[in-house]
């Protein structure tokens, strides 16, 4: 039988209007919405739908408004029967992931990644930390440009390993800016910087993981019904106590994504369906193996023609 996972993408892919057209009429859909609201205390909703998209991509605002769409549609592809065998999303995406594995419920998940997002906001101020994507560089040569820099002072490390010739690297503003100039010397084709606001996956948000360790103990993570592919170890993880401790590490440990799907491939898996808004991950995913197949699936047209087709896949 055809094995599937279903993908949840992380910040950047946010934007105002996002699953406006799932909800319509949907009473379960309505619910997330409602959820959310309630558990947040401030209308989330309302934001998703109507922004401004300067309050909604705040990493506070975007990590719940995320996790929201990418549950909605998890949700109804699944009330669908279409069950994946694995679940993986990237950075923040990962939450979605372990409510599509039922190891946390949404109310759970969507109070939690705004949590998340806040300690994250905290941890470093603003324009002090930054993130950039260096294009066609290996691993191991980035690795000794970023330990080269922070030997000498500024943090900066490998934060997302994305697909073969992009990796991102994240640290102080300065730290950054040095191994950006150091890796074009080294042979890298570009540097882009991101746009984000703060040092993801560094060790500059080790504050933030100690706060983010405090309010995942204080929910109960249950086991997970489909194995979960962990940023930190890009191997499938089932385990609560495995999950919440991987959970903590992610905010300052690099994002495995190569590996991650590489590893889904190798257990047999031949369809990614990207859950929520945007086609980045699909693209990532296409960067690592062109012989798979990826579905992008974001409002009620994408939403039904996976149904249709992967329906007859597994059911048919």
């Amino acid at each position: 039988m055809t094995k599937i996972a279903f993908i949840f993408p992380g910040q950047g892919s946010q934007t105002v209007g996002m699953g406006q057209q799932l909800v319509g009429n949907n009473t379960d859909c309505h619910h997330f919405y409602e959820q959310a609201n309630e558990v947040l205390g401030f209308s989330l909703s309302e934001l998703m739908l109507n922004g401004p998209a300067e309050e909604l991509t705040k990493t506070y605002n975007a990590q719940p408004a995320l996790l929201t769409t990418s549950s909605m549609i998890a949700h109804k592809l699944k009330q669908a029967r279409i069950i994946p065998n694995f679940t993986a999303g990237h950075s923040l995406g990962e939450y979605s992931a372990l409510v599509a594995s039922d190891v946390l419920s949404f109310a759970e998940a969507v109070l939690l990644v705004h949590q998340r997002g806040l300690y994250m906001n905290e941890a470093v101020p603003a324009g002090k930390g930054a993130m950039t994507a260096i294009l066609g560089l290996g691993k191991d040569e980035l690795a000794a440009v970023t330990h080269d820099v922070t030997s000498n002072g500024e943090v900066v490390q490998i934060a997302n390993l994305n697909c073969p010739g992009q990796i991102v690297i994240s640290g102080t503003a300065a730290g950054v800016l040095e191994a950006s100039s150091k890796a074009k010397e080294a042979g890298a084709k570009r540097a882009i910087p991101l746009v984000v606001s703060g040092p993801f996956h560094s060790e500059l948000m080790r504050p933030a993981a100690q706060q983010l360790d405090a309010a995942i103990s204080a929910i109960e993570l249950k086991q997970a019904s489909i194995p979960v592919i962990s940023n930190v170890t890009a191997e499938p993880v089932t385990d609560a106590s495995h999950i919440k401790n991987l959970l903590v590490e992610q905010l300052y440990s690099p994002v495995r994504w190569e590996e991650s799907i590489q590893q889904m491939i190798e257990q047999g898996t031949t369809i990614f369906v990207e859950c929520g808004p945007g086609k980045v991950l699909s693209g990532l995913v296409k960067k690592i193996d062109r012989s798979v197949t990826t579905y992008c699936v974001h409002d009620e047209e994408t939403l039904q023609q996976v149904i249709t087709e992967l329906g007859v896949e597994q059911h048919g």
